[in-house]
């Protein structure tokens, strides 16, 4: 039985000289293969050089995330498109998106901050375009305003994957209409998510995707402690559960599935 975490971050497990036993941990609990999730500049070439070490399990993406897009923003995106120069090449363009959950309390000093996201949003979504790659998508008290840019880009929706997906069924149906993808984290497996957990089942087994999102939002019954993608194994047992699957077909098809959206 084989599991894809479909986003974990690594870098920080690679700073502390750990990642070796986080990755043999992952592989002692059936998670064969991951997608390393690219944020900034300071982390794209790690992440390939992370990848490069072990292509059969890992693979990676690239893009500046909506928390990072601050001054100088635009220089670090001219840097996006030499990522995919080299070998190992980036699978996709992300985490992309709009983040509106921390913004300050000056209202013009908001404005200000997020039309920066949007401008580098619609930016890095028509640079996915014009290499027709998978996009992953992080909205944060955003969701209609990414939507809306989305559609404008003419992103094939079918490439498009919310990740860490907390909304509810009525935003999911959105997502299904157009014909996008969401992938869910430990939130999923919180107490009180039973919206999250009906949204999951109203989108189906058929384009389900699951991930760890490490090393943050630990699932039960680790919450609180440092995630990692060995981890993904509880929120699979949960969604067998969830979707009175066994937890091997689970496995099988988000495996399939994922494998799928990043053409690997």
């Amino acid at each position: 039985m084989s599991w894809f975490d479909s986003h974990c971050h690594l870098k920080g497990f690679w700073e502390k000289g750990i990642l070796k036993e986080i990755l043999d941990r992952a592989a002692g609990q059936g998670v064969d293969r991951m997608t390393v999730i690219g944020t900034s500049p300071d982390d794209w070439k790690t992440n390939r050089a992370i990848c490069a070490e072990k292509p059969s399990a890992l693979c990676f993406s690239a893009g500046l995330h909506p928390s990072y897009v601050g001054p100088g923003w635009e220089e670090q995106l001219r840097g996006l498109a030499e990522i995919w120069l080299k070998s190992p090449k980036p699978v996709a363009v992300g985490e992309i998106g709009l983040d509106y959950f921390r913004l300050p309390k000056d209202q013009s000093e908001a404005e200000q901050i997020k039309r920066m996201q949007r401008i580098a949003f619609r930016d890095q979504l028509a640079f996915a375009k014009d290499l027709d790659l998978p996009v992953v998508v992080h909205s944060r008290s955003a969701f209609a305003d990414c939507l809306e840019l989305i559609d404008e880009s003419g992103v094939d929706w079918t490439k498009v994957v919310f990740h860490c997906f907390a909304e509810g069924p009525s935003e999911i149906r959105q997502l299904m209409d157009r014909g996008g993808w969401a992938s869910f984290t430990g939130i999923l497996t919180f107490k009180k998510n039973h919206l999250l957990r009906e949204a999951a089942l109203l989108q189906g087994v058929e384009k389900l995707m699951l991930e760890t999102d490490s090393p943050y939002l630990s699932p039960e019954p680790v919450r609180g402690r440092t995630n990692e993608p060995a981890h993904l194994r509880h929120i699979g047992d949960f969604a067998s559960e969830l979707f009175d699957l066994s937890a091997e077909c689970l496995a099988e098809q988000t495996f399939e599935r994922t494998r799928e959206f990043y053409s690997v």
